[in-house]
């Protein structure tokens, strides 16, 4: 595990990451009341959060992103398998130190996160959500950025500014309007994204999704974009460039072969993709 603690405003940032060879666990507690946020960008098999004989389970944490109130009687842990290595954000600010924060962000906690300023509990659980599109992205450039120094410092800032505000937006949307999709078909649309999570060389057509998950073309292409932020295509070729880059960090495949690996016939279209993505050409993960 490693474990990068930076401290950016009035919030302490926890990157971590984590790659395995064979399944582990991992803890991790706070030794103050605090209110946090986790964001995770690849997940691992098994997120429990543990305090006194009670337990909150997320079976697969990849993709979420969670509130929560916590004390130093909680403990988070994580089993990591070597399938699913970890990558995790998670910015906390001690409660009592909420009021340093610029009048308008204490107005906004104190609006949407109140249950967790005022925690009841040793572990008081928030919003949590499926992380959208921007979200998204923004972990990922955390994870994937180049910067040194200085120039990190001002990076990291704005990423971590940018996914607190779009957790807010989220939750004042869901507030505002509600959520239309129904228990049951959620769950279907997270059986989808689990489909083609694991199907990114050779994915099944929306019409073959669509029997798989037992959901109609219609509704799969619309609530899919509204619950994750971003239409099917598009969630498979995120996924397939991440991959690419964690291929092309990670091992000695050529450029070719992660393209091919995660389903791109073209090269040219490979490199132009990633870079939209990245900011860089796979050739430069390999310079």
């Amino acid at each position: 595990m490693t474990r990068d603690i930076i401290e950016i405003n009035n919030f302490m940032v926890l990157i971590e990451q984590s790659s395995v060879e064979e399944t582990i666990i991992e803890k991790c507690d706070f030794e103050d009341q605090v209110i946090g946020f986790a964001f995770y960008g690849s997940g691992n098999d098994e997120l429990n959060i543990e305090y006194k004989d009670k337990k909150r389970t997320f079976n697969n944490a990849q993709g979420i992103a969670i509130s929560f109130s916590a004390n130093d009687k909680v403990d988070f842990v994580h089993k990591i398998s070597p399938e699913k290595p970890l990558q995790c954000i998670c910015i906390i600010s001690m409660i009592k130190n909420l009021h340093k924060l610029p009048e308008q962000e204490n107005q906004i906690f104190t609006k949407y996160l109140s249950e967790l300023i005022h925690p009841k509990d040793d572990f008081v659980e928030g919003p949590n959500f499926y992380m959208t599109h921007d979200m998204q992205n923004a972990v990922d450039k955390i994870f994937n950025n180049r910067y040194e120094g200085t120039t990190r410092m001002m990076f990291l800032k704005s990423q971590v500014t940018e996914l607190l505000s779009h957790f807010f937006a989220l939750l004042s949307n869901v507030e505002n309007n509600g959520n239309g999709i129904k228990k049951q078909d959620r769950e279907k649309l997270y059986q989808a994204r689990e489909i083609l999570s694991k199907n990114i060389d050779t994915p099944p057509s929306l019409n073959e999704l669509s029997k798989l998950i037992g959901l109609n073309d219609y509704k799969l292409k619309k609530n899919f974009k509204e619950l994750f932020g971003v239409p099917v295509y598009k969630y498979l070729q995120n996924e397939r460039l991440k991959k690419a880059h964690e291929l092309l960090s990670s091992s000695d495949i050529s450029i070719q072969e992660a393209a091919w690996y995660v389903g791109y016939e073209s090269l040219s279209s490979f490199s132009s993709a990633f870079l939209k993505k990245f900011g860089f050409r796979p050739s430069e993960i390999k310079k």
